[in-house]
């Protein structure tokens, strides 16, 4: 036991540390939360792993995508669950099972999105909305953790909630070096995921989707000037709800057969 909590010291310290300097009047109780969490999860604030939201701590999607590669999750398995599922009303409700080994029976939970329940943000990603809460509940269970995650919430307020995402890594600035962009828009996209602190394998995997493309890459410099004068607007209006949807397009973990 002492060599565990040896082994996380050093990122306890650093969360701890990170979410004084990022959030206003953190009372003790929330420290001594995140230590918790950080000890027993190996959470990363800098990672992004958790958000601090009216007084409290939530997990993110790639917080729980990343502790389940940590813990060498066998696999997920969703589906969309017809009979409570709407396409006309953009209602999507979807079951997502986690095995976390081979001898694992699985641990199922369910998730559900309209357009009355998610940010005007993220409107038209009802779909991937559903599924996302799905398998953030299927992991929770996997792991114990009684933290609700921020996906599963609705619209969420800039104003009330702190975050802390990763630094951009220097790959990021070349992610559309050689594609129809060119280098100024390359700049530009790296400018504004510096600038709102985004993750930069969510954002291009977001701009691939927005200019309807296999990779940022193949996109016409008119999508991807589109695309950054969207990212733009939708990180000032409601960070909250951007990240959100950049969630959505987190890798998922396959099933192994």
């Amino acid at each position: 036991m002492r060599t565990q909590i040896s082994k996380h010291k050093p990122l306890v310290g650093q969360s701890v540390k990170l979410a004084r300097g990022i959030v206003r009047g953190v009372d003790p109780r929330s420290l001594n939360q995140l230590r918790d969490l950080t000890s027993r999860f190996d959470f990363s604030i800098a990672a992004g792993d958790l958000i601090f939201l009216n007084g409290s701590w939530y997990v993110t999607h790639a917080g729980l995508l990343r502790l389940a590669s940590r813990r060498r999750c066998l696999g997920i398995q969703t589906e969309q669950v017809d009979q409570f599922s709407d396409h006309l009303a953009a209602r999507w409700v979807f079951k997502a099972t986690v095995f976390k080994s081979r001898s694992s029976r699985g641990f199922v939970g369910f998730g559900d999105a309209d357009p009355s329940n998610v940010s005007p943000m993220v409107r038209g990603a009802e779909l991937r909305i559903a599924e996302t809460r799905a398998t953030n509940r299927a992991l929770r269970k996997a792991y114990g953790i009684g933290l609700c995650s921020v996906e599963e919430l609705g619209a969420v307020s800039t104003s009330t909630a702190v975050r802390a995402c990763s630094t951009p890594a220097s790959g990021a600035a070349s992610s559309n070096s050689n594609g129809a962009g060119g280098p100024r828009l390359r700049d530009q996209l790296c400018l504004t995921i510096r600038r709102f602190k985004l993750d930069p394998t969510l954002v291009k995997n977001y701009a691939a989707d927005f200019c309807g493309t296999d990779s940022l890459s193949e996109a016409s410099r008119e999508s991807v000037q589109a695309f950054i004068a969207h990212l733009n607007k939708a990180a000032e209006e409601n960070r909250d709800a951007l990240l959100c949807k950049l969630n959505s397009f987190a890798p998922r973990v396959e099933t192994q057969t």
